[in-house]
């Protein structure tokens, strides 16, 4: 992916979180992202072309309400309008800033089953980082990856987050030892894929309700090995087609949860 920035309906723009101990959090994220001869991420977290994709914020203030989940940032045709639907549907309004004119600008809301996202407008064409090019010495332009969330009744959340959001959806055939079933793959309005809903069953047993944004690293060894040494935790390492998508779920030192995955080489 050149280009992180797509302006339109049901794209992820960014995510963030807001930590205590911000000092500390920042130096895990730093080191566990900044792996391989060409990073994906800078120093600062912004991705290696300068960009701000990923934000660490402190947990005071109105941050302070903030559940400790990374909380993407979803492109939505009108925020009001999916603030009123989530909590008709039975999601929490978490935080939602509006104009002086009592516009809503953005919002952050929790589904329910508490896994927290953020809605904000369409970001107009001419207001998206100019990243066609890509330099040829950058490896790989940090981005988030792939997003996924697992939850016990996946056709509910499915319809919640086309409701909400405006994504469509389209079945993904899986099975384990009980027999086969369907995850859902969510698609923005061009149909690109935008994220992931996946039952909690087979490979995806036991991993928590909360969106899992995947962050692409020079080096997937040497960064799980830095995420046990910096205080996390490694709670499952998974291969996909023949290991041509190796990633792991791991947790951070405040008990965050996020996957890491290999970075595509040029």
């Amino acid at each position: 992916m050149s280009n992180p920035f797509t302006a339109q309906v049901g794209a992820v723009l960014s995510a963030d979180i807001a930590v205590p101990d911000h000092e500390r959090e920042m130096q895990f994220y730093s080191r566990v992202l900044r792996t391989g001869p060409n990073p994906p991420w800078r120093e600062d977290l912004l991705n290696n072309l300068g960009l701000p994709i990923i934000g660490l914020g402190s947990a005071d203030g109105e941050n302070a309400r903030l559940p400790l989940q990374w909380m993407p940032h979803i492109q939505v045709a009108d925020v009001a309008e999916s603030v009123r639907r989530a909590v008709e549907l039975g999601g929490r309004d978490l935080m939602h800033a509006k104009g002086e004119d009592g516009s809503s600008q953005r919002a952050v809301l929790a589904d329910p089953n508490g896994a927290a996202f953020g809605v904000i407008p369409v970001i107009p064409e001419d207001h998206l980082p100019p990243v066609a090019v890509v330099p040829a010495n950058v490896g790989g332009v940090g981005r988030i990856a792939w997003l996924s969330l697992t939850v016990p009744d996946a056709e509910a959340i499915r319809d919640f987050y086309t409701q909400v959001v405006g994504w469509t959806w389209q079945e993904v055939q899986v099975a384990d030892e009980a027999g086969p079933y369907a995850d859902y793959t969510m698609r923005a309005a061009d149909g690109t894929p935008a994220a992931g809903v996946a039952r909690a069953r087979g490979r995806d047993a036991g991993l928590p309700p909360v969106w899992l944004i995947y962050l692409p690293v020079g080096d997937l060894d040497e960064s799980l090995r830095r995420v046990d040494e910096e205080g996390g935790k490694v709670i499952r390492r998974l291969a996909r087609d023949g290991g041509a998508r190796d990633f792991a779920v791991v947790q951070d030192p405040v008990g965050v949860y996020l996957a890491l995955t290999q970075a595509e080489t040029k």
